[in-house]
Parts: structure tokens; sequence; C-alpha cells
């Protein structure tokens, strides 16, 4: 699986980006995905995870309710719908995929992702 994340940018706190995480192949509605973060001089976290079939979703704490993960299978595309930024969200943004037998698993560690995209920057200015 290739991944391509995109739709990163430099926007005003308190706005609004979406990114889309493009996949090739045929089977990716066998494959969970998830979206991480790094920022600068910081480990790169979890922020959402979307089941296969979209079942089943999470997010980290510090995304929660302002951060929506949706998929679209026919598209083979994942999407984070970020509003209400902060400038602590500036980050590089990494979609990353693993393949999944259930649409009851999902994942949240880093090490469960076998795939990862190239990643999109955002900046969030004050």
């Amino acid at each position: 699986v290739q991944l391509q994340a995109s739709g990163g940018g430099l926007v005003q706190a308190g706005g609004s980006l979406r990114l889309s995480c493009a996949a090739s192949g045929r089977t990716f509605s066998r494959y969970a995905m998830g979206w991480f973060r790094q920022a600068p001089g910081k480990e790169r976290e979890f922020v959402a995870v979307i089941s296969r079939s979209g079942g089943n979703i999470d997010y980290a704490d510090s995304v929660k309710g302002r951060f929506t993960i949706s998929r679209d299978n026919a598209k083979n595309t994942v999407y984070l719908q970020m509003n209400i930024l902060k400038p602590e969200d500036t980050a590089v943004y990494y979609c990353a995929a693993t393949h999944s037998y259930s649409d009851s698993f999902y994942y949240t560690r880093e090490s469960d992702y076998d795939y990862w995209g190239q990643g999109t920057l955002v900046t969030v200015s004050s």
C-alpha cells in the first residue's frame, strides 16, 4: 500500500483544515487507517484511527471534539477534518495503514502500522 497525504498548510488559530490520504491498491477496505503527527522536537504521536469499515473510531484526548476522521473506501481515501485549530496542533501529519481482519480492530500505537505516507505540514499561527 502506498499512501499520499495532502491538505496541509498555514492557518490561523481557530481555523480549519482537511487532510486527505489517498491509498493505492484495490484492498483499501481491508486496512485500518490512522493519523499521527510529529511536532518539532517531539516524538510522533497518535491522533486518530478508523477501522476498515469505519465502525470504530478513536481519538487522542488532545483532539477530541475538534478533529474528525472519516474514510471513503470507494475512493481509497481517508480524511482528517481539523477544526478549532490551536498553535499546539502545529506538526507534520502522517497517515498510516495496517491490515486488519475485522472492523472490530483498530490501532493506536505507531508500531502497529506497516505503511506510512510522506507527511504533510500543518502550521497554526497564533
